[in-house]
This record gives structure tokens, sequence and C-alpha cells, in this order.
């Protein structure tokens, strides 16, 4: 007998049908109530799509991942509909069966967060072997369901586009212009974006953002997956779907055998709805990414972090090079000094890494000197490590087993001059934790910048079905390694860095308080990144490079601290040598920083002026705090002098700037609209009362 079950939770109205022949259709999931006669018609309504070797795809798909001929098979078993243990959670999970393979879809609401995050659960109950080679997280079909025009009129996609140095760029097309047009019932063209292998954010973040304009609804996703991931957006039934995973088969090399008794647990994804466009449903999207985060000292002090490299001593620390960039850290207000990489060799040290022991040539009195003389002046030290990688001249490689590192046709991976560490081998495990147990009890090191700088690739051979299960077999061992350490060392602060953020995805930042927004160098495009990076990353995980340059003039320093202040303030530069109007600057937009940062931790990120761009001479980037707003304005180029800057519905009471004081501001405030003029290539901070 057909049932419908309907739900809602949050502002997310769910309907799903057991059909009189036993499949389950997931018909509506979105912000808005549908009544039962607007229900979306399609018929490829699957809560999940599983492929198996035994059973290909039932329709006509191209490239598509939809219609997979075991989902087709799927029959209901069971729904249970729970709280977990502190009231936080509503966890609804539907099991269907085929051939005594069965599959959990797992769907877990937040208490006041408008976010549903999805997982597959599949176990084998047969006699035989199943080979999986594609199972999904979240499936949804209809999204682009209400409003009067086509999909192809009323539908667009913003994608997240990232890479070294030029982070957190998103794009806003429609869905025509991504290919997708309505040329009949479906089509085979799908628009994938997807990364393969353990630069997990080297093209795109790993997430995107989807409108319907005439209907004002919107969703926005992340894949929290620190290896490879897949999203997919394309047709069906006259309508459009949104498909999210892990690895599979096609795009990654994964596939997964198991036997008789065995389970798999696909990757998690979040899904966000929203009535309020990109700044509405991106806040929601902050709030859930707080609420899965492991609690830290870290997010809720948010302290200033004093790190030696950027445009500073760039990997060749010395205890000489370091005492008077202590003393000025100290000076300006920082509360952390890390000492970034190079400590470990005498020379040229990047393919001799995985020993981690001091070099004595930079450290003739040990590197505790430096260590102890920073703790002297109240600041808690660091150390930068990367401890997923070997060289391949460390006097260790040789010695140790090939099941260590990544194999590939029986070989050692090699990227870079560096082998990849296999976290899935409890000896690599180990000794990563001694290397960590050395720097936390016997250097008395309380923070560790945590980089990784190679791409190891699809994945290993060893222990493993495919290249892509050794791979997320490795991705899940190192996460677990870290909750490992975490919970031996809970006050321990570990910066999440991989080239900056290439590796920037809430399976990591669920447990780093901190991420590397970008390796930028240049202080002008670092300005993009850093107002672009909210939309992927908390304000207070978001670690922002400040490094003035030793002859910068003032308004030069005030745009690197102006780039950080609403983030976290990554300082850097030779404070030693700066002027001193210079190093007053940076000393104001410390003690700014300080008088603010309480407030940050719990602001939502928004954009008045829309998602900043290297080609744009201004953009702006805000963090609403309830009853006041900070906003920070850049101008880099363009002809007008002035920037008008609206608030929406935002009625301003008063308008002030409150960095840099020192220097001339120019602005207004009607209403809702605060207008800025600049001159080219400084930056303002406001604080905006409601």
């Amino acid at each position: 007998m057909a049932e419908l079950i309907k739900f809602s939770e949050n502002g997310i109205y769910v309907v799903m049908k057991i059909t009189d022949d036993g499949k389950v259709r997931l018909l509506y999931m979105g912000s808005k109530e549908v009544d039962d006669n607007h229900l979306p018609a399609g018929h490829g309504y699957s809560l999940v799509q599983v492929k198996t070797a035994d059973y290909g795809y039932e329709d006509h798909h191209g490239a598509k991942h939809i219609t997979a001929g075991l989902s087709e098979r799927l029959r209901y078993v069971s729904h249970t509909d729970t709280l977990s243990d502190d009231g936080k959670q509503r966890i609804f999970a539907v099991t269907q069966q085929a051939d005594d393979v069965y599959v959990t879809s797992y769907y877990v609401f937040y208490s006041g967060i408008s976010v549903v995050r999805s997982y597959t659960k599949v176990e084998n109950r047969s006699g035989n072997t199943v080979t999986f080679e594609f199972i999904s997280s979240f499936n949804l079909f209809g999204i682009s369901a209400g409003g009067e025009e086509p999909w192809d009129k009323k539908c667009n996609i913003s994608i997240a586009h990232n890479t070294w140095l030029g982070e957190a760029q998103w794009y806003k097309h429609s869905v025509a212009e991504l290919g997708l047009s309505k040329v009949g019932g479906f089509s085979i063209k799908p628009l994938i974006k997807s990364s393969t292998g353990t630069f997990a954010t080297d093209e795109f973040l790993a997430g995107g953002y989807f409108e319907n304009e005439a209907y004002g609804t919107a969703l926005m996703w992340q894949i929290e997956n620190n290896g490879s991931w897949m999203w997919e957006v394309g047709d069906e039934a006259n309508d459009l779907y949104l498909l999210l995973s892990g690895p599979c088969q096609d795009t990654a090399g994964w596939w997964k055998k198991l036997k008789p008794g065995d389970s798999f647990e696909s990757v998690a994804a979040a899904v966000v709805f929203s009535n309020d466009g990109f700044d509405g449903t991106l806040a929601e999207m902050t709030k859930y990414r707080r609420a899965i985060r492991r609690p830290n000292i870290d997010n809720d002090n948010l302290p200033v972090i004093f790190n030696d490299y950027m445009n500073c001593l760039g990997g060749d620390p010395t205890t000489a090079k370091l005492i008077p960039l202590i003393d000025a850290a100290a000076k300006a207000g920082c509360e952390y000094f890390c000492i970034d990489c190079g400590w470990y060799s005498d020379g040229g040290w990047w393919t001799g890494v995985g020993e981690w022991l001091p070099s004595t040539a930079r450290f003739p009195g040990g590197i505790r000197e430096p260590l102890n003389y920073i703790r002297s002046k109240g600041l808690i030290p660091g150390l930068w490590l990367e401890i997923e990688v070997m060289g391949i001249h460390c006097p260790l490689a040789d010695k140790l087993p090939d099941d260590w590192f990544f194999i590939r046709h029986g070989k050692r991976v090699i990227d870079h001059g560096r082998y990849q560490f296999d976290f899935s081998n409890p000896d690599v495990r180990a000794y990563a934790t001694a290397v960590i147990d050395r720097l936390v009890c016997e250097y008395g090191v309380g923070y560790i910048k945590m980089d990784y700088n190679i791409e190891a690739g699809i994945g290993t051979e060893c222990g493993s079905d495919s290249f892509g299960d050794g791979l997320l077999r490795h991705n899940r061992a190192y996460i677990a390694w870290l909750d490992e350490i975490f919970a031996k060392y809970p006050d321990l602060t570990i910066e999440c860095c991989s080239s900056g953020a290439m590796r920037a995805n809430y399976a990591l930042l669920s447990r780093h308080s901190i991420q590397s927004s970008s390796d930028q160098t240049d202080y002008l495009k670092n300005a993009v990144v850093a107002a672009a990076s909210s939309a992927g990353i908390c304000p207070e995980q978001c670690a922002v490079w400040a490094y003035p340059l030793k002859d910068a003039d003032v308004e030069n320093v005030a745009m690197n601290m102006v780039n950080a202040i609403l983030l976290r303030i990554h300082q850097s530069g030779h404070l030693a040598e700066i002027s001193p109007e210079g190093f007053d600057m940076v000393s104001e937009g410390i003690s700014v920083y300080k008088q603010i940062r309480g407030d940050i931790k719990t602001a939502l990120p928004f954009y008045p002026t829309g998602m900043p761009h290297f080609s744009d001479g201004w953009f702006s980037f805000a963090l609403d705090c309830g009853d006041k707003i900070y906003l920070a304005v850049w101008r880099i180029d363009g002809e007008d002098d002035t920037f008008e800057i609206p608030l929406k519905d935002i009625a301003i009471k008063n308008a002030k700037c409150i960095y840099p004081v020192s220097l001339e501001s120019t602005y207004s405030f009607n209403k809702n609209v605060l207008a800025v003029s600049l001159k080219k290539r400084t930056a303002r901070l406001f604080e905006i009362t409601k």
C-alpha cells in the first residue's frame, strides 16, 4: 500500500513516498512547503544511488550517475525517526534492500539550523562478495521545482574555484552558461565537479550553491572528505537533480568489495536550504560548520599568531634571526609565535624531511633556546610540521618498509621529492604520534602548523581493493589519528595548512581549529582571497597573513591588517625592521582585533557587494554580530572614487571607522547605504550600529 511520509525540521520540508511495489521515492526536500498537488511528478526520485558490478544503469545516462541498477531494485524495509541523546540532532533513517544488500540512508537535522547532513551505509548480508562502484551521500531530484519559467531560464549555480595563491573565487553562472539546456525530457550531459587525490580543494572547494531565482529558493552544499569527492547537477524528468558523493570509480578510481557480513559507510555531505539568497544560505552553513566542529580553546579565545615565514624569514630561521622577531611580535601584541619550516635542517631541506630533529647549525644552543625565549616573552611557542610525508633523501626512508607508504604498480609513489605515508598502517600512526609527543612534551610546543605540500594522486594499492579505496582508508585513518592527538592534547592548537587552502574541507576543519587561507604573498591579491574565504571557512577558523614589507608605507600596512582583522590574524613580516609608523599601525590593528574578536567567533559572514574577485576595483566583506556589523572595504583600483555599499533591509543607526583611526577616512551613510571614498590601494574597517 502506498504511503506518504511527511515531516519538517528547521524550515526544511520533506516528503517521501513508499510506492505500491515497495520503492522509496524522495518526492520533495526544500525550504518552502508544497501541497500534494504540486509535488514533482518525475520517475527517478530514488533516495540513493548505488551501483555495483552486478548491475549497470537502468536508463540512457552518459556520464550521469543516476538510475544506478541496484538502486532501482531496492525495496523498503523500515524507517526510524529518533533524537540524539542531547536532543540537538534528529536522525531520520530509511533502510532498503535488494539481493540481501541492505542500504540505509541517514538524514541528520541539527536543532535551529536549516541543514541536513546525509550519508549512506551499505551492508552485505548475502552469501557472495559484492563490488560497489558508486554510493551517493546525498541524492535529491527536483531542486529546480517552483516558479513558472523552465529550469534553464530561472536557475543558476555558483562554483567555488580554488587554486594555490588564488583561493575562494566563487563565480555565478546560469545553468545554460554551464552547458545545461532544456532539450527534451532529459539529456545525458551532467555538470560534474570533482577532486581526485590528496589535494582535496586544489581546483574547487568541495561544495557549491544553487539558486532558483524565479521561486526564491536556494541551497548550498559541502562534501566532507579530505580526499576525493564529486558533485553532479543534471536534468531528469523535466527537472534538475543534485548528487553528492565521495570517491567513485569514474572520477577517482574507487571501488570496494564487501565480503559477506561486511559494511561500508559513505563520506558525509551537508546541504543547507534557504529562501534568503547566497548570504542567508551561507549564514546557515556557517552555523552548521560551527555545530560539527570539535570544541577547542583556540576558537573561543582567537589568539593572534605570529609566524616567521611569509615575507619574512621564508624557511630560514636561526636563533639570531628569531630573537629580535620574538621581541617585536611580543611588543606588537601577538600571543603565539610559530617557527616555520627549515628548523630541522642545516641547509636545503625539501627532499630530506622526515626525522623532525632540530638543526644544530641553526640553533647552536639547541632549539629549546628560542622556544624558551618565546615563552619568556609571554607567548606560546609553535613549530611547523609536515607529518604525512617523508623526503626521498631522508636518512630513514631506505630503512622503512614499503607498506609505510603509498604504493602503485609495486613502487613507492613519489611526488615533488617526497613519499606519501599511509596512515592506515598502525606503525605510521605510532611514528607520527611519537613526533607530536616529542614536540609537545620535550620542546613545550603549544601550536603546530601542520602543512602538506604534495599531490599523492589517486591512492594506493597496498591493502586495498582499488587505488581510490586505499586513499579513502588513509584519509579516514589520518582523521582518526588526529582525533587521538586532540584527545591526548586537548589544548594543543594544530593549524590546517596545505600550500595554503588546498585541503580546506570540513572533514579536517571539524577537527582543526584554524585553516591557512592562502600562500599569496601579494597583499593586494591576498585582500581578495581573505575577503572571500568566509564563504568556505568560518571566520574564526580562517587564518590570513598580515605581512607588511620592511619599506611599506602606512597605507600598505593598514591594508595588510584590514585583510586579517575580521578573521584570524596570522602576523608576519620583518616587524623588528619596519618603520616606527608601520609598527604602530600593526600594533593598532592587533589592538582593534582584540577588542572585537569576541564578536567574530559567533558572527555570520555576508557579502553586501557580492563575492570578491581579482578583477574587482572595489569590494567588501562584512560580519553580522546582531546589533552591529563589522564591514571591511577595499579599493584596489577602479575609476570611481566612492563606493556605495547597500546593507539591504538593515537601517544604519551609526557608522564609524575603527581602523585605521590615524589615517584619513571619508564616508557617509543614508538609511541602509554606506558610501566610502578611498584612494587606490587602501582599505578601511567600519563598525556599523543597526
